[in-house]
């Protein structure tokens, strides 16, 4: 054995107390750590030939690589939709390379860790109101969700029609009908061979990212004979409009089309009984992604997709291991390996497990409603405010906004912002509408951080006049 490897197995304790104080001090003390890097050199270090052991990795990365590390799991990074990671996540997923599990067959040889998969799936379900005809598993985020959902779809699709496209190939072409999708949707058609481009775009209601469900029945009318499948949104991420599911489904009753709702973060609004009337109806979906790295809040590599059990079998078709004739018939031994795009996967579902039964129903229901607050406050106070104007109405836990007198220095004005460090937000268009845009979903933002947030942007904009 190397004689490294062989010194830090006799030293586990040592180093697993050496990152355990490295982590306790950054954590302790992330509301002062810069929400955009600071440092401007990167040192490069070579691969050593001998090795340096993990100490001197450690000491190296403290004091040259830490500096770039910014405080995305803080109150204060309002960029994307980045969740933090709470203190149960954080152990589960400690325990998730300690144990280094393969989840895959409920009933294989060796590791079981696959039941407590399935288990985590059944309290996520319990958490977001879904009915028990989902089956579902994780995935690495919710691009491969959706990348998930709509290769089942696909499958769906050329079944329809008379083709087996996982084992024959895309020669039918299914219609992707969508009123605002997020990138990762085309960009799961682009994996999947359906075209990026070939999405169809829906009209949505005035001054709305919602569905003109009038628009929707139009095209279904008018692609009839064809597979269809309808993309729609819990939750877009510029004003967190909902469509209505409800409406969706009752045009379903009429016209065949396999439906996925991309509820990455949205989803999540069921776990309050404030908002959850917002998801109305999408338990009827045939497919739905939810990200768990976002408002739940435990850390990135972490994504579930739900389909409905009766589609087991076009999942199982679409992924089924072919060099594994030893796994038996892959519908009576279920095994995530036949059952989602990974082979070889790390116990994802822990960090998730960890956090449902550390908090709980009342503990999440909290999260959300403490964002939206938030949120609300931040808008409120804009709206208010004779220097910045709301771009769209705050319908949940994003706030899109510019500069009331110079709109055309917004841009300038975010660069700024971001580079000091105290709060970070990122850009987006609304219609023609550069917007800055702040997304809450992080478990330690308060309404004190949102006041600290508003001095900065005063500040900043001072600057930027000076």
């Amino acid at each position: 054995m190397n004689s490294f490897l062989q010194t830090d197995i006799e030293q586990w304790d040592d180093l697993l107390a050496e990152v355990r104080s490295q982590a306790t001090a950054y954590l302790q003390n992330i509301e002062s750590v810069p929400t955009s890097p600071q440092v401007q050199d990167f040192v490069s270090a070579e691969l050593p030939e001998a090795g340096w052991g993990t100490a001197q990795a450690l000491a190296f990365f403290r004091q040259h690589y830490q500096p770039w590390m910014v405080a995305s799991a803080g109150p204060r990074y309002w960029g994307y939709v980045v969740g933090g990671t709470t203190p149960a996540a954080m152990a589960g997923d400690w325990l998730t390379s300690v144990f280094d599990a393969n989840p895959q067959s409920l009933q294989g040889t060796g590791d079981r860790s696959a039941q407590l998969e399935v288990e985590t799936i059944r309290s996520m379900r319990q958490l977001l109101g879904l009915p028990d005809t989902f089956t579902g598993g994780f995935v690495s985020g919710a691009t491969m969700s959706i990348f998930t959902g709509l290769a089942v779809a696909r499958q769906w699709a050329g079944v329809q029609m008379g083709q087996d496209i996982a084992r024959e190939g895309l020669s039918v072409q299914p219609i992707v009908l969508a009123a605002t999708p997020h990138s990762a949707v085309r960009k799961a058609m682009a994996m999947l061979g359906m075209g990026s481009n070939r999405l169809i775009k829906l009209r949505t209601l005035p001054d709305r990212e919602a569905v003109d469900l009038e628009d929707l029945e139009e095209k279904l009318r008018q692609y009839q004979g064809q597979p269809i499948i309808v993309s729609t949104s819990a939750g877009t991420v510029n004003t967190v409009d909902f469509d209505d599911f409800l409406g969706v489904q009752r045009l379903r009753q009429q016209y065949p089309f396999w439906w996925h709702v991309d509820a990455a973060f949205g989803g999540f609004a069921a776990c309050s009984p404030q908002y959850a009337d917002r998801l109305r109806g999408w338990e009827n979906a045939d497919s739905i992604t939810v990200d768990c790295h976002k408002w739940m809040n435990v850390p990135y590599d972490s994504a579930v997709i739900f389909t409905q059990r009766k589609h087991q079998h076009l999942q199982v078709q679409t992924f089924q291991n072919s060099n594994a004739p030893y796994l038996g018939d892959p519908e009576a031994n279920f095994s995530y390996l036949n059952f989602l795009p990974d082979n070889s996967r790390r116990l994802r579902a822990l960090p998730a497990w960890f956090s449902l039964m550390a908090y709980g129903k009342a503990g999440f229901a909290t999260m959300v409603e403490q964002s939206v607050t938030c949120a609300r406050r931040l808008g409120a106070a804009l709206e208010a405010s004779t220097d910045f104007r709301l771009v769209a109405p705050v319908r949940l836990n994003v706030v899109c906004f510019t500069l009331r007198q110079v709109p055309e220095r917004a841009a300038e004005f975010l660069a700024l912002l971001n580079q000091r460090g105290k709060v970070l937000m990122t850009p987006t268009l609304l219609g023609d509408t550069f917007c800055l845009r702040a997304a809450f979903v992080n478990f330690r933002t308060t309404e004190r951080h949102v006041d600290e947030a508003l001095e900065e942007l005063t500040f900043v904009l001072h600057s930027l006049n000076t």
